[in-house]
């Protein structure tokens, strides 16, 4: 019994050791038989603005890229579109962001050259990313490769400030009001009050005077005038218009005298 149980266990290992080897010769052929097809087109990007200290990516301001291609295929191919991706540095690289993606359907023939322009802008905040650069490039057969253009580490900047700036000049004109006006609440609360306050001499006060009594003269003697020249006198009767004079009592004369 115990030799019929180390026969089967034998048997068991054989067939595994065969599977398995049947299995990575499976995979071997199937990996001799499959291969990828390849495109013989090459793909550069460069930077005209770019500095010599590197290229950077001003916020706000388009960053313009020509990607030069090379097609070394027998036919021609066609360049459908061009994007790219901004990531993190290091090892595990996280993207950050991904660029437009512009479409071209510029067709390239064999053996010729041919530069594209190609733009995009930022909006971040200032660090070092990678930037990469790829195009979807297709065949007279219609597959569809990607060609990748740029790999690099690029800076993104704040764009420089100028002095003329009207921006700017409306922003120093507003701090600047603005300063004036708590320095001017600042003075009028807390110091103003504190200061003696300059006294009026008496000359000042006795022509403000002089004129303040002319000008109320004016203003009682204005209305007779006004309401004299208001009015036609010619149909009013005489006996209305001459004031009766007023009539002395010789009572009072008398009453004096006697006593």
């Amino acid at each position: 019994m115990a030799r019929f149980a180390f026969l089967s266990l034998a048997l068991f290992s054989v067939q595994a050791l065969i599977g398995g080897a049947l299995a990575a010769d499976t995979a071997d052929k199937a990996e001799e038989t499959f291969e990828a097809p390849t495109l013989a087109v090459t793909a550069q990007a460069a930077f005209p603005a770019s500095e010599i200290f590197g290229v950077k990516l001003v916020n706000g301001h388009p960053t313009q890229a020509l990607v030069t291609f090379t097609n070394n295929e027998k036919s021609a191919v066609t360049v459908n579109f061009i994007g790219g991706t901004l990531s993190t540095l290091g090892e595990e690289s996280k993207l950050v962001r991904n660029l437009t993606a512009t479409r071209y359907g510029v067709e390239i023939p064999a053996g010729a050259q041919e530069s594209l322009s190609y733009s995009f802008a930022t909006e971040m905040h200032p660090q070092d990313l990678r930037l990469s650069l790829a195009s979807v490039v297709s065949d007279t057969e219609g597959r569809f490769f990607t060609v990748y253009a740029y790999n690099g580490t690029v800076s993104v900047v704040e764009p420089e400030t100028s002095i003329f700036d009207p921006q700017i000049i409306f922003l120093y004109f507003f701090l600047l009001a603005c300063f004036g006006g708590v320095v001017y609440f600042f003075y009028t609360v807390w110091i103003a009050p504190y200061f003696p306050q300059k006294r009026k001499s008496a000359k000042q006060e006795t022509s403000r005077k002089n004129v303040a009594s002319k000008k109320t003269e004016a203003s009682v003697d204005s209305p007779a005038v006004s309401s004299a020249t208001t009015y036609n006198a010619e149909w009013i009767p005489a006996h209305h218009i001459n004031r009766p004079e007023a009539r002395k009592v010789k009572g009072t004369s008398r009453s004096k005298s006697r006593a």
